[in-house]
């Protein structure tokens, strides 16, 4: 099995937009994030991908997409995570975000997540962006939902120069499995220089 990894165009983000909704959908199901998501609003928050100025990578095994990355510019994400960018003692307009990264199981441990950065990276720097920043969330390690050998990325992320920082959290809401209603979240803010 081989895998090639390479940004999209505009256009094909565009033609790609179900499936990196299922995407999300399938990995984000998964712990950490436990999210209950919905197609409609995956397609909604995902169109905005399909602007030059973001950044979306995809991993494909022929024409299947098994993977995708996002980025793009920090101040056209939430206002929650924007404002987690004071942290950083920069402007919004100097952070490039990494917004989420998802690989099916079956592709994961075989380097895919290192071109992610490696790609979105770039693209923040030729963006003329000072730092690359995103966001992991925070469950408490007690959580009845996680598995047994959850696996920690703060090891990877580290590996590739990015640290927590510090006063950077910022709270946002989604529905976890099997509840009716959203509820907010704490996430931490990791960066490093570009």
């Amino acid at each position: 099995m081989s895998v090639a990894v390479r940004r999209l165009s505009p256009d094909e983000t565009a033609a790609r937009l179900g499936d990196l909704a299922r995407l999300r959908i399938e990995v984000f199901r998964e712990w950490p994030y436990l999210y209950d998501g919905d197609l409609a609003y995956e397609r909604r928050y995902l169109a905005a991908y399909a602007a030059p100025s973001a950044c979306v990578v995809g991993a494909f095994d022929g024409d299947a997409m098994v993977g995708a990355a996002t980025a793009a510019p920090m101040e056209d994400h939430a206002s929650e995570f924007g404002a987690a960018a004071a942290a950083l003692g920069r402007p919004p307009e100097a952070v490039w975000y990494l917004a989420e990264s998802v690989l099916l199981p079956t592709w994961r441990g075989r380097g895919l997540g290192h071109r992610f950065f490696d790609l979105r990276e770039a693209a923040g720097c030729e963006a003329g962006r000072a730092v690359a920043a995103f966001c992991a969330v925070r469950r408490p390690a007690d959580h009845p939902m996680r598995p047994a050998g959850a696996r920690d990325l703060a090891p990877f992320w580290r590996a590739r120069g990015y640290a927590p920082v510090p006063g950077g959290e910022v709270r946002f809401a989604w529905r976890d499995l099997g509840r009716a209603a959203e509820t907010e979240k704490a996430l931490d803010l990791w960066a490093r220089p570009l």
